[in-house]
């Protein structure tokens, strides 16, 4: 049977739809708890969430469906989805749960679940407890019925670890930088832990009301950040997303610089200072060509996966790499995080700015993207990317491309969309055949 519920990054949808509510909540929290429920120990799962309004909604019928099967809860509050891992691995817990939608508006929600190792499930894993969810679960007798209590000091304890990736040697006195949490879950740490590390901070996106989470703000919408770092005459400026997993910078002139450029400053000075696992760097179909030929140019190797951070992080776990990521912003360094970690990865950036002395702007810019050019195109139902006249398009753009360009056609896996990306060294070539590929999917849908 296929999947009903988990896709490529747990559970998401709109909250009090069809497919994430309450019931489900409770029914995730049932089946992933009896799942765990290995061991004579007491069991527990540390449950933290991001800002939206629905997220007590659902952090309350995940407690209801965790203690009834028998495991202790432990409630976060608001954490970026990193500290939700890292807590579930300190706390010796046996499951941990991130409530959030990510970078997706308000009235949608999600949960990430993340083994006792710190890492996010197994396709096995999930697919387990998808198949329980569809079974009435053995509860726990009134005497084994788990306990729930809230957590005053996790946010200390993730800012702790935060502080403790940046190299001794290191200190932000005399940065001016400016700080977006997307009204998130990071609107308390990320400002607060980049300050305590000598920075001067203008904090922005930190004023979440339940309703206002990644609007008009952080790492999905840059225009805020990029106007407020060019009228404080910051240095640099951090934009995170909803749950804090994600990064984006701004120079110092207002402009952006994608997970690709962050992926290319650190694993190039990681490999100059000896720090470097795999000889390489791992990302996804997604990622530029300009990166590729960059890391080619310093005796590196970039190791590409599906879309989807889960999949950088297996191939880094198979090969021994440590540095990975997406070029939306998930940045995921091994040596200081299970999961993508933004404030980290920024910390990272922050370390190779006072390092050198320079501008941002020539230290983050390290490379020429080539033209890269993504559309996407929205159906109802069945699979364009059988159909005869979609297939013809794409050989004819692959024959067009030849060897120097790339062609990356997928399904979304949180939308009904068709995602169409090519690459190459010409511009008016790339448009015109994603234009090609795109027309050939609205005339079969």
């Amino acid at each position: 049977m296929g999947r009903e519920f988990f896709g490529t990054d747990g559970i998401r949808g709109r909250a009090n739809g069809r497919k994430l509510n309450a019931s489900t909540a409770m029914k995730v929290g049932q089946a992933a708890g009896r799942h765990f429920l290995r061991g004579d120990h007491k069991h527990r799962v540390v449950i933290g969430k991001d800002t939206r309004l629905s997220g007590y909604m659902m952090e309350n019928a995940l407690v209801a469906g965790f203690t009834s099967v028998g495991m202790d809860v432990i409630m976060t509050g608001p954490l970026p989805t990193p500290a939700v891992a890292l807590l579930t691995r300190e706390m010796r817990a046996d499951i941990g749960v991130m409530i959030s939608a990510s970078h997706n508006p308000y009235d949608d929600n999600g949960i990430k679940l993340f083994g006792p190792d710190g890492f996010k499930l197994s396709d096995a894993d999930e697919e387990a407890i998808e198949a329980a969810m569809r079974e009435e679960q053995t509860l726990a007798e009134g005497d084994h019925i788990g306990r729930a209590r809230r957590i005053e000091d996790a946010r200390g304890r993730y800012i702790h670890a935060v502080k403790q990736s940046l190299p001794e040697d290191v200190r932000l006195d005399g940065l001016r930088i400016v700080v977006d949490c997307a009204h998130g879950a990071a609107y308390q740490v990320a400002p607060t832990a980049i300050w305590e590390l000598g920075a001067e901070v203008i904090a922005m996106g930190v004023a979440p009301n339940g309703l206002n989470i990644n609007d008009g703000v952080g790492s999905t919408h840059l225009e805020a950040i990029q106007k407020r770092v060019v009228d404080e005459g910051a240095d640099l400026g951090i934009a995170l997303d909803g749950d804090a997993d994600r990064l984006i910078v701004i120079d110092e002139k207002g402009r952006a610089v994608d997970g690709d450029q962050i992926m290319a400053l650190i694993g190039s000075r990681w490999a100059k200072d000896g720090r470097l696992k795999g000889g390489g760097v791992v990302a996804t179909v997604m990622s530029n060509l300009g990166l590729e030929r960059f890391l080619q140019g310093k005796g590196l190797e970039l190791v590409r996966t599906k879309v989807g951070d889960r999949y950088v992080l297996g191939a880094m776990k198979s090969g021994g790499y440590n540095v990975g990521g997406e070029q939306s912003g998930h940045m995921i360094l091994l040596d200081h995080a299970t999961t993508g970690d933004g404030t980290v990865a920024a910390l990272q950036v922050l370390a190779a700015l006072v390092r050198s002395g320079k501008p941002a702007s020539e230290v983050l810019h390290l490379f020429d993207p080539v033209p890269q050019l993504l559309k996407n195109v929205r159906y109802e139902s069945g699979d364009p990317l059988e159909n005869n006249l979609v297939k013809d398009a794409i050989a004819t753009a692959k024959g067009e491309l030849g060897g120097s360009g790339r062609l990356v056609i997928r399904k979304s896996g949180t939308e009904p969309l068709i995602r169409v990306m090519a690459e190459g060294d010409d511009a008016g070539e790339v448009e015109r055949v994603v234009d090609s590929i795109c027309d050939a999917v609205k005339a079969a849908v």
